[in-house]
């Protein structure tokens, strides 16, 4: 059983890879696509991605909730998206696609104002201070994220992390952004929105051991972010000290 699981698993992947090669609602690395989406869905519905989305569990749900809006997920691992992608064929989900790609490639598939908004679900929290820059709610990210959205336009991050979701509000602040909603204990709350009843395999797992997750929804703003990104290493290298965490 041990030397075998490790080909077997290898050979399911191959498979998944092959499979989505001829799946219509999956683009891989496509060329020229940016500003061309209402053509791909032949409709003109905002248009809503969910970044690293694994098996898309939050792209399927989000299309079955909300037929006249169009939702891209998008992840590098061709493996996992075969899951949601095939799940949307299955049940005819025509304004569900995916996009496999870098998420710091957004640039090179989308337009500015083509996007609407954005989910980050479950993402690697990059725990490690040496690692802050690789955080999807990274001023990096965000700003990235400016060249595909529209003036104004939402980010809604989902984790049971409680160390990224103290991380984002960090920036939020410090980078004076605009929050809509913020729950400390999704579940907590008494009447929660459809979208947030959406639960993916990674929240089923709770890595974080937090029994709890955690959901903010902010605006980013039309004008660039300031320059202040020493700022907030800064700081979190002086809640390191006091935390004594860390590399």
């Amino acid at each position: 059983m041990i030397f075998t699981f490790a080909p077997i698993m290898g050979h399911k992947k191959l498979i998944r890879f092959e499979a989505i090669k001829g799946f219509h609602n999956v683009l891989q690395y496509p060329e020229g696509m940016a500003g061309k989406w209402n053509g791909f869905f032949k409709n003109n519905n905002p248009l809503t991605l969910e970044l690293a989305c694994g098996k898309g569990e939050y792209t399927v749900g989000l299309a079955r909730l909300y037929a006249d809006r169009n939702f891209i997920g998008v992840d590098l691992k061709g493996n996992r998206l075969y899951i949601g992608a095939k799940k949307s064929i299955e049940e005819g989900l025509n304004n569900a696609a995916f996009l496999r790609s870098q998420i710091d490639k957004l640039g090179m598939f989308f337009s500015k104002d083509e996007v609407a908004e954005i989910w980050i679900t479950f993402p690697d929290p990059q725990l490690r201070i040496s690692k802050a820059k690789k955080r999807l709610t990274h001023p990096k990210f965000m700003r990235l994220y400016q060249q595909v959205l529209r003036n104004n336009g939402y980010v809604h991050l989902k984790t049971d992390s409680p160390d990224l979701y103290r991380f984002t509000k960090l920036v939020i602040g410090l980078y004076k952004l605009e929050v809509l909603e913020d729950y400390d204990n999704v579940y907590e709350q008494q009447n929660i929105s459809p979208e947030l009843q959406i639960k993916t395999h990674y929240e089923g797992l709770d890595i974080a051991q937090s029994n709890r997750i955690h959901y903010i929804k902010f605006r980013l703003p039309a004008e660039p972010l300031p320059n202040i990104d020493k700022s907030l290493q800064e700081q979190l290298k002086i809640h390191e000290a006091a935390t004594g965490g860390g590399d």
